[in-house]
């Protein structure tokens, strides 16, 4: 584990943002002009029977597909004018080899141009694709507020997939007048059917958590929308759609709004939430009795009971999809978010969540190849300050820390 990450300190880095990626930028906009400066040398340091003909021709290729249309029509007559140039030196400019060797330069500049329109329209389009990627992530799975009904609230959402924004995961965090209630679950499958059901589940949920008076009520209904979906869906996954999921509520227990200082824990096959106490200990909220599925009822049917948990204040409960359970290292040892995390303290949920997702980044080696769906909710204490004595995931000397 490379990143000591204080939990006070660093965040999400996208990949453009990342200092490895740096030295082969630089590269990468040095490359063209040194092809052709290489070209020069090579022709002057050798006979005339050896021409650089082929490096002048490569430069502007090497700049359409990663810069402007300008900077590769300037590579392009740069190439050109070495070429001419040093057929001009060489006193070979009116022969037929020469004239063979510039009318090359110059109709591979030009392929070049087209190149780089080409790829700057596809650009242009990715782009746009994302756009309308993260648009629709942020409809489907709208990032929570900081502070819901008086708890902190933090959520991250990583794909594993590179440009991939939404998946088979989701989480939904909303105060109703029964207490904060919450949702994290993961769709089997990817693809379109995945997103699909996603909205299904956060769609009946919002509705569920404002209605339902109990949180296995919430289960239940949730259970009936995807029972309804799935008559509408053919083939294999008409028979085998499920969704894991952990339902959570932290009820009020006066007109007042103050806690209970207890949460609500529903949990259908899903991994088990973290408890994470402001000392720095960590309570595994493992359910009492297993439960399968939601969309599995055609299976079995047993009556939802919700577990009551003591939730003090000052703590953190850490909810999250198997993308972080499952994630694996080199030598396929998986990560365990409860040895990671025990003993350790942060200030809020947020960088609990910056902390934990670089610390995965480099589990894996930036491997992943699941989603990862995470929701921190923690019940500020009284008098609290604003920042606590923080801890890194990774404690110095320990395994994997690198200074």
């Amino acid at each position: 584990m490379g990143n000591p990450l204080g939990a006070a300190g660093g965040g999400r880095r996208g990949g453009e943002g990342r200092p490895e990626y740096g030295g082969a930028r630089r590269f990468i906009r040095a490359l063209p002009p040194l092809v052709i400066v290489g070209g020069v040398v090579f022709d002057l340091a050798t006979p005339p029977a050896y021409t650089a003909s082929p490096l002048f021709s490569a430069a502007p290729l090497i700049a359409a597909p990663f810069f402007s249309t300008l900077t590769t029509l300037l590579t392009g007559i740069g190439a050109v004018l070495a070429s001419v140039g040093l057929h001009l030196y060489n006193g070979t400019a009116d022969e037929i080899p020469a004239l063979t060797e510039t009318l090359t330069v110059v109709t591979v500049s030009v392929l070049a141009l087209l190149i780089n329109r080409v790829v700057r329209r596809s650009g242009e389009r990715l782009a746009s694709a994302r756009v309308i990627a993260e648009t629709a992530q942020k409809a489907v799975l709208p990032t929570p507020a900081e502070r819901i009904g008086g708890l902190q609230c933090a959520a991250r959402y990583e794909a594993a997939q590179a440009d991939a924004f939404i998946g088979g995961d989701l989480f939904a965090v909303q105060d109703t007048p029964h207490g904060v209630r919450l949702v994290v679950g993961d769709v089997r499958g990817k693809g379109m059917d995945a997103v699909e059901a996603v909205a299904v589940v956060i769609g009946a949920f919002r509705e569920a958590a404002e209605q339902e008076r109990t949180l296995e009520g919430v289960a239940q209904r949730l259970e009936r929308a995807l029972a309804r979906e799935g008559t509408r869906r053919h083939g294999l996954d008409a028979f085998e759609g499920f969704t894991t999921a952990v339902l959570a509520e932290v009820p009020r227990t006066d007109g007042s709004g103050a806690f209970g200082g207890f949460v609500r824990v529903v949990n259908r096959g899903h991994p088990p939430p973290l408890m994470l106490h402001a000392d720095g200990r960590l309570e595994t909220l493992e359910p009492g009795e297993a439960a399968l599925p939601l969309g599995m009822g055609d299976l079995a049917a047993w009556p939802d009971r919700a577990e009551a948990r003591p939730f003090p204040p000052g703590a953190t409960l850490l909810f999250y999809t198997d993308g972080l359970s499952e994630a694996r290292n080199a030598q396929g040892v998986f990560y365990d978010p409860a040895a990671r995390l025990s003993g350790r303290i942060f200030p809020g949920p947020e960088e609990l969540l910056d902390a934990l997702v670089d610390d995965v980044r480099l589990h894996t080696g930036g491997g992943s190849t699941d989603d990862m769906a995470l929701l921190a909710l923690s019940r500020p204490a009284a008098g609290q300050p604003e920042r606590r004595r923080t801890m890194p995931v990774v404690p110095p000397g320990g395994p994997g820390h690198r200074g």
